[in-house]
Order: structure tokens, then C-alpha cells, then sequence
């Protein structure tokens, strides 16, 4: 069932005759009797209006729309026709359907069988005699396959993608609205389904099983994995066995970050929460001087740390912060895109690596055309998107980005090492000149429930920079502990500031601190103490 569907009904059910979706108002009904209503506590961000427009929007128009900014088609949902109109102005899109009645399909007179729930006509209404266009191959909801014998027994294979049954799309799946809602409810903030085992979820960094739930087969799997994608995605699933986007769970208020899988034994998915209220600064308990990171006018802040550290929410607080405090345009680069921004003081415009460009380093060097004050790299992957992430903060950017390392001062090197021996001198310099910050976060269980970030802050001073420049990089942790003013700040430090406050178990922090011989000696020095012997052992 397209999203927009779900809206559709709305004006089918209270009689209405127009709905407008505007991005960042609130989707407007109008009544025939002139009256209008507000059907959404919320406003839709533009990406959420672009989202319900291409799902629904025919094949042959997608390229007008894509590059025009605009298309016009019939849609019919139930019996009931609509005239959809799509536009685009300013970046700002706005689908506007009229009810037109009773579709032509759902009249006694017609011998043929009723059409599909919400399948799109795109024949042009003033001329009833040509023969009706085919309906696209990607429409959200094909035509139903005629029936066919029982299936055999699931495979693991990629044949058992193909030959699988495929599910109806009128409805979401009902086992993946019991699964999200109880993710919800255990306040998870993962949930893993794999073949032949029950699902479980990630409460508080330990995974559980979720009871009620048996162990699900590939078949079931597969109906509940296709019933979530877009044809795209599941197109992409079906060829390359791996697939990645986001969905909008209305029901439980979030949108979830999908990854699609297939490993030995059959398919399988993880889906990761992501709430539609952007992070809180205080609650995540940043620093003044990481906020003030939002205000720089140009220069490379790196966010770092194992996967599942929390970058991308400390680096959403950052980007809502500048979104607040400037009037510039932000330009992001996501796979996919998570955190939703709404234009605040800043025009936010948001791209997803596969739907709305090819790769990281395709958008990234785009994005240098596309008049952007501030950046965020999702993710910088490779030495190409390294480099232009580097030449974009040098031409007098602001950018963001995050990378997988352990601490601050490991990132210079694994930026440095990427590159062949002939260009590192370059690049050290480079990163002299435009590095401005490396934050870089480890998540520990806190006391009483729930996780917190330790956060290893370096910030770029110039005898910093001129440590980088010529390589002495070994030299950097003396300087941040010599300069707390500017607020630098070791992991170590920050690991025992937690377990001081009694946030953290210390052999929770021993277990989880990236140095542990160093962490040792700065719980002594802090006399903090607690049995080695037990951690070692658990190691």
C-alpha cells in the first residue's frame, strides 16, 4: 500500500473533495462543503512529500517530474478516482489530488473485473478511445500474478528470491507492524530478523529474544521484506542479495534505517530506530565548544567511532544547531537518509547515496556546483571521497563527516595512510590548513538503564596543526592534555568523569575503553578502584 494511500482514504471517507500536501505544512483536507481540516498533528518535511510523490508517480512521467518539477495523472484507489498533480518550486514540492468520484471501474455496467486497489491510469481523460497505456513495470503495486501451485519448500539459495511467492501490497504486513511495535514498546533500538531464529532486539547494547515470536522461515521472511521495500530496493535486493533505505513507521512516530541481507541460511533484516524528533543537545550532555562547531564559517569536522557509537546522532544535534543559529544552505549526503531536518533558519536540502545520487563522492563533487555553505558525508569510505571532502573544506566550506576509528588521534592517520606515500606530505598539510575538530565517542550501558557517549575531543590549535604538518602526530595527546581551555579532551578523561558521576560501572568502561593499559593508570590516578582480574577474565 502506497503511503500516500493512506491519506487518499481519508477524503474518501469524510467526502472531501481536494487534499494538498504542502512540504513543512500540514496536509489540508477540503470538505465539499468548503470547510477545511488539518489531517496531521505534524507538518511533512519536503524529503517525506518527495517520498509519497515518487511512489506513486507512473514510470512515463518520472522523468518529468524528476527534472521538470511537475507531472499531472490519474489515480484510482478503491473505485474512486483522483487527479493528481505533482509540482516542485524553489525545491519545495506540493501534490495537490482532486476527487473526482466513482472510477469507471468500479461502475456495475463494466463486464471486466475491478482494478487493483491504487493502481495509477495515465491515459489522458479527454480521450476515451485510444487504448489504455500498459501499466508500468515499476508501479508500486503490480497487477496480482494469476494463482499457482504450492511453492516448494523454502531454499537458501538466490533461487528462493524469485521463486518465492510474492505478497499483496494493499496492506502492510501485519508480522512486521507486531515486530516494530514491540520494538517500541522494549525500547530497542535494533531489531534482527534471520532466518530459522525468533526475532530478537537490542535493549540498552544486549541483544534478547522477543517473546511471542517463533522462529520465522524464508518465506515468511521474504513476504514481510518485500511488503516494506519499494520495487527499487527490492529490485536492488533481488540482484545484489543486500539492500539499504528508510522507513516510515507512522504508527509508532519514527522512521527506521532497513538493511536487507542474505547469508547461509536465507534472507534476513535488521532495522535500526530512528525518532522523528531531531537529538537534543543537552540530553545528549554535548560540550559548549562541540556546539559552537555549528557556527564555523569553513574547515573538516570528523565524528568517529565503532559503528553503533552514536555518530550520526551527534552529528545530527551539530546540523540542527546550525539550522537553528544560521540562514545558509545545508547539504546533506546520506545512505540513507536518517535524521529528518525541516528548514529552520537554513534552506536543508538532503540526498540519498542510491536513490538520489550514485555514491558518496558523485554527490560530494555535485555538491560543489550546488552553492552549499555546509556539508555532511554520511560516510567517507574510500580515498576519493576522502579527497574531495578534504578539497571542499579547503575551498572555504563547512563540512561534516564521519569515519570508523578508534580515537581522535588515530583518524589523522588512517586519513594520512589512505593515500599513496607521494601525497601524504600534501595531505598532512591539508589537514593542517582545514581540520578544525575530531570528535570520537564510545556508548557505555548507564546505571539505572539506557546508554551514554564518552566523547574524545580534539580541536585543531596551531601548534597542533603544526604537529600534523610535519608528521609528529605521536606528540598530539601531550598537547591536549596541556590545553583543556580550548577543550580538548583524552577518552580516558571522559571515561572517568562518567564513572565519577556515577553514570558508568568502571569494569563496564575497562571492558569498552579503546586503551586499556592508559585507562589503568588514569582510574589510579583518579582512585577509582575496581577488580582487573574479573575484567580480564571476561574478556
Amino acid at each position: 500500500m502506497a503511503q500516500l494511500d493512506r491519506l487518499l482514504t481519508h477524503v474518501i471517507a469524510r467526502a472531501g473533495s481536494r487534499l494538498e500536501l504542502k512540504a513543512d505544512r500540514k496536509p489540508r483536507l477540503e470538505l465539499k462543503s468548503g470547510e477545511s481540516l488539518d489531517l496531521l498533528p505534524n507538518p511533512l518535511p519536503a524529503v517525506m512529500v518527495d517520498v509519497l510523490a515518487g511512489d506513486v508517480v507512473p514510470a512515463e512521467l518520472k522523468a518529468a517530474w524528476q527534472q521538470e518539477g511537475a507531472a499531472e495523472f490519474d489515480y484510482d484507489l478503491s473505485g474512486q478516482a483522483f487527479r493528481i498533480k505533482l509540482s516542485r518550486y524553489m525545491d519545495v514540492p506540493q501534490i495537490l489530488a482532486e476527487h473526482t468520484g466513482a472510477s469507471t471501474a468500479s461502475k456495475p455496467s463494466a463486464p471486466a473485473e475491478p482494478l487493483p486497489a491504487s493502481k495509477a491510469s495515465i491515459s489522458p481523460v479527454s480521450a476515451p478511445a485510444a487504448p489504455p497505456e500498459p501499466v508500468p513495470v515499476e508501479s508500486p503495486r503490480p497487477a496480482p500474478e494469476p494463482r499457482r501451485p504450492a511453492p516448494e519448500p523454502a531454499r537458501s539459495g538466490p533461487e528462493a528470491l524469485r521463486s518465492a511467492p510474492r505478497p499483496n501490497r494493499a496492506h502492510t504486513h501485519p508480522l512486521a507492524e507486531k515486530l516494530f511495535a514491540a520494538l517500541l514498546e522494549q525500547q530497542g533500538s535494533d531489531l534482527h530478523c534471520t532466518t530459522h531464529e525468533p526475532p530478537l532486539v537490542r535493549v540498552h547494547g544486549d541483544m534478547k529474544e522477543l517473546a511471542g515470536f517463533s522462529p520465522m522461515d524464508a518465506s515468511t521472511l521474504l513476504e514481510m521484506m518485500e511488503s516494506l521495500a519499494s520495487p527499487a530496493v527490492w529490485q536492488r535486493y533481488e540482484e545484489h542479495h543486500d539492500a539499504d533505505f528508510a522507513y516510515s513507521y507512522e504508527t509508532g512516530g519514527c522512521r527506521l534505517r532497513v538493511n536487507f541481507f542474505h547469508d547461509r541460511v536465507g534472507p534476513g533484516l535488521v532495522c535500526r530506530v530512528i525518532p522523528n524528533q531531531l537529538p537534543d543537545p543537552d540530553r545528549l550532555g554535548l560540550p559548549d565548544p562541540v556546539r559552537r562547531l555549528a557556527t564555523l564559517s569553513k574547515g573538516l569536522v570528523l565524528v568517529t567511532g565503532p559503528t553503533g557509537s552514536g555518530k550520526s546522532t551527534t552529528l545530527a544535534a551539530i546540523v540542527d544547531l546550525a539550522n537553528q543559529k544560521r540562514k545558509d544552505h545545508i547539504l546533506t549526503i546520506e545512505d540513507p537518509i536518517e535524521f529528518v531536518h525541516p528548514r529552520k533558519g537554513c534552506l536543508v536540502n538532503q540526498r540519498e547515496v542510491g536513490t538520489h545520487t550514485d555514491s558518496f563522492k558523485s554527490g560530494l563533487r555535485a555538491a560543489l556546483r550546488e552553492d552549499p555553505d555546509v556539508v555532511l558525508v554520511g560516510e567517507m569510505r574510500d580515498l576519493e571521497t576522502i579527497a574531495i571532502a578534504l578539497e571542499t573544506a579547503v575551498t572555504g566550506h563547512l563540512v561534516f563527516g564521519t569515519l570508523h576509528t578508534s580515537s581522535a588521534i588515530g583518524t589523522i592517520d588512517r586519513i594520512v595512510d589512505q593515500f599513496p606515500a607521494d601525497r601524504q606530505q600534501q595531505i598532512r598539510v591539508m589537514l593542517a590548513d582545514s581540520l578544525k575538530c575530531v570528535i570520537s565517542q564510545v556508548l557505555f550501558k548507564r546505571i539505572g538503564g539506557g546508554r551514554v557517549a564518552a566523547l574524545e575531543t580534539l580541536f585543531i590549535t596551531p601548534a597542533i596543526a603544526n604537529l600534523i604538518r610535519e608528521g609528529k602526530n605521536f606528540q598530539i595527546a601531550s598537547a591536549m592534555q596541556t590545553g583543556r581551555s580550548y577543550g580538548q579532551r583524552l577518552m580516558n578523561d571522559a571515561i572517568v568523569d562518567l564513572i565519577q558521576a556515577k553514570k558508568v560501572e568502571p569494569m563496564e568502561a575497562y571492558l569498552k575503553c579503546p586503551d586499556k593499559e592508559s585507562f589503568i593508570a588514569s582510574c589510579k590516578r583518579a582512585g577509582i578502584p575496581f577488580d582487573l582480574r574479573l575484567g580480564e577474565a571476561e574478556l
